[in-house]
């Protein structure tokens, strides 16, 4: 395999792995405005992320620098296409991270409920402008033959990457609600499993519109049945979900949505491959893993630095996980 295609595969991994960890968090932000019943309820919540939800996000920055490193191509035209909606998700996701540390500063009702919304729309506008900007690689945009962007706003949002948000958003709240399953006891585990039955049949629905619309739009023939297969395992999976987390089994019903991030993700570049960015306006400006890529030294360099030092990443991100493993419940929420 050409190392153009590994870095491909790569920053494909990165960007799903992002979704599917952070993507859990931004679930748990958005419950924690009507879900939650009161303080301590949102207390709870908020604790179960607590100490995963910024390493969550370091995926984010690492796929982005991925992007950068390997296509810098893609990096540039695509992220200039993006600029004001991935201006918004960062003032999202600094005002998120602020609320989660200032709420609880002053002890006022009003000053906890102004920033339990900060904390829900820092959740749930990430959650879903990333969707319509990955759909936007499927898509496309309007390039011309020198890989500049010359569209607008209007080429960014389009019915198909709205979808791609609507399939984002409902894929985290879902994923959220089996996380707050699996790490809360008592009323919110079990109105947590209760919501998540109501959200499985929608979300399955607009997985499955998504994934139809992307492959026809994308037959590049070589990989579409790979992305018909990875549609279908993302819909059984999420309906599976809903069977499994109704027997009580919430840690397998969080693998399912897990999977069902990945599983769209994997239809979403499996069927862009081996473009990175198609123009809609001229196709000499598509970019393509060939003409997007850095130089085969600077892959192979990148390759020798990520060998190592990945699976240490991994190893310490589970450690965290695996330490912070045990439930929780408004039992543990001491007064303010």
């Amino acid at each position: 395999m050409e190392l153009v295609t590994v870095w491909f595969v790569l920053v494909a991994v990165l960007w799903v792995g992002y979704l599917a960890l952070e993507g859990f968090d931004f679930g748990v932000g958005m419950l924690t405005r009507r879900f939650a019943h009161d303080d301590r309820e949102r207390r709870v919540l908020i604790n179960t992320i607590g100490p995963v939800w910024d390493g969550n996000e370091v995926w984010m920055i690492t796929a982005v620098g991925a992007t950068f490193a390997a296509f810098p191509e893609w990096y540039a035209t695509a992220w200039s296409a993006y600029y004001l909606p991935l201006a918004a998700i960062l003032v999202a996701l600094i005002l998120r991270g602020l609320a989660f540390e200032y709420r609880a500063k002053h002890d006022s009702d009003s000053w906890r409920r102004r920033w339990d919304g900060v904390i829900f729309l820092g959740s749930a506008a990430p959650a879903f402008l990333w969707g319509v900007l990955l759909a936007g690689f499927a898509q496309g945009l309007p390039l011309d033959a020198r890989h500049d962007f010359v569209g607008g706003l209007g080429d960014v949002f389009t019915p198909y990457t709205l979808l791609g948000g609507v399939v984002t958003l409902a894929l985290s709240l879902l994923h959220g609600t089996h996380y707050v399953a699996l790490k809360t006891v008592g009323e919110l585990r079990t109105r947590a499993r209760a919501l998540s039955g109501r959200l499985a049949a929608p979300t399955a629905l607009a997985i499955a519109g998504f994934v139809v619309w992307t492959v026809t739009q994308r037959d590049t023939g070589s990989v579409t049945w790979a992305a018909w297969l990875a549609g279908a395992v993302a819909v059984a999976f999420v309906v599976g979900g809903h069977r499994i987390i109704a027997d009580g089994r919430e840690g397998w019903a969080f693998v399912t949505s897990f999977v069902a991030v990945a599983a769209v993700g994997a239809a979403l570049f499996g069927a862009l491959y081996p473009d990175v960015l198609p123009s809609t306006a001229d196709a000499a400006g598509t970019l393509t893993v060939d003409n997007a890529s850095s130089t085969d030294y600077t892959l192979t360099v990148m390759t020798w630095v990520a060998v190592p030092f990945v699976p240490v990443v991994l190893a310490y991100q589970s450690w965290v996980y695996w330490t912070f493993r045990r439930r929780i419940g408004v039992q543990h929420i001491t007064s303010p």
